[in-house]
C-alpha cells in the first residue's frame, strides 16, 4: 500500500464566498462570487420579484424567506449591501429602508458579517468610474466574470456589490485610479468607464501564458 503524501505545513488557501444584495420593494437582486487566491469567479445570481398588489408586509416576508433559502443553498461566508443614499422621495426612502432592514436581518441571522458600500464605491471598483451608467456596470461584471449574458438589472447591481467586496477582501488597499482632467465632467467619467471595459475585453481575449 502506497504511503499517503506528506501533509503540507501551509494552511489551505481561504475561500471567501461573497453574497451581494440589492434590496427593494418591487425587486430584490442577489449575486454570489467566490474569491480564491485573488481570483474571483461567479457562482450564481437572481432576482426576487414581488407582487405589486401585495401589502408591503407580505413582500418583506417573501424577501426574508427567499433570501434565507438562497443563503442556506449557497452558504456564503461574508455579505455586502449598498449603503443608504439620499432619496428625493421621502416615502420611497422609508420603504427602501424597510427592505434594507429585512435584508440585513436575513444576513445577520445566517451569521454573516455585512459590509456596506456607496453606489459610487461599487461603480468605481467595478468599472474604474464612480459615475458609470448601469449598463456599463453590467457589461463590466459580465466581462470580468466571463458571463455569457448580462444579468437582469437588479441582479447585476447585486453581483457588482459582491464583486466590490470580494476585491476589497482580496486587495485590502484599493488602487487609487487617476481622476479625469478638470472640465471633462460626466463625458470624461464615461470615457474612463468605457476604457476600463475595453481593457477588460482585451485582457480576456489575450491568451494566458
Amino acid at each position: 500500500m502506497p504511503s499517503p503524501p506528506p501533509r503540507s505545513a501551509e494552511p489551505s488557501p481561504r475561500v471567501e464566498r461573497v453574497i451581494g444584495v440589492d434590496p427593494g420593494s418591487r425587486f430584490c437582486g442577489w449575486g454570489l462570487v467566490e474569491s480564491r487566491l485573488g481570483t474571483i469567479t461567479h457562482v450564481d445570481n437572481g432576482v426576487i420579484v414581488f407582487s405589486p398588489k401585495a401589502p408591503l408586509a407580505e413582500r418583506l416576508l417573501v424577501m426574508l424567506d427567499t433570501l434565507g433559502h438562497v443563503l442556506q443553498t449557497y452558504g456564503p461566508t461574508v455579505a455586502a449591501v449598498e449603503g443608504i443614499f439620499q432619496h428625493r422621495n421621502a416615502r420611497s426612502a422609508l420603504i427602501l429602508g424597510h427592505a434594507r432592514g429585512v435584508a440585513l436581518v436575513a444576513l445577520a441571522r445566517a451569521g454573516l458579517t455585512v459590509d456596506e458600500y456607496t453606489p459610487q464605491q461599487v461603480k468605481k471598483a467595478v468599472t474604474g468610474s464612480g459615475r458609470a451608467e448601469k449598463e456599463q456596470v453590467a457589461q463590466a461584471i459580465a466581462l470580468r466574470l466571463g458571463l455569457p449574458d448580462l444579468p437582469q438589472a437588479d441582479a447585476a447591481d447585486a453581483v457588482a456589490v459582491a464583486l466590490c467586496h470580494a476585491q476589497t477582501l482580496a486587495f485590502p488597499k484599493p488602487v487609487d485610479l487617476p481622476s479625469p482632467a478638470k472640465g471633462q465632467g460626466r463625458a470624461g467619467q464615461n470615457r474612463r468607464a468605457d476604457a476600463a471595459l475595453l481593457a477588460l475585453y482585451e485582457e480576456r481575449r489575450s491568451p494566458r501564458s
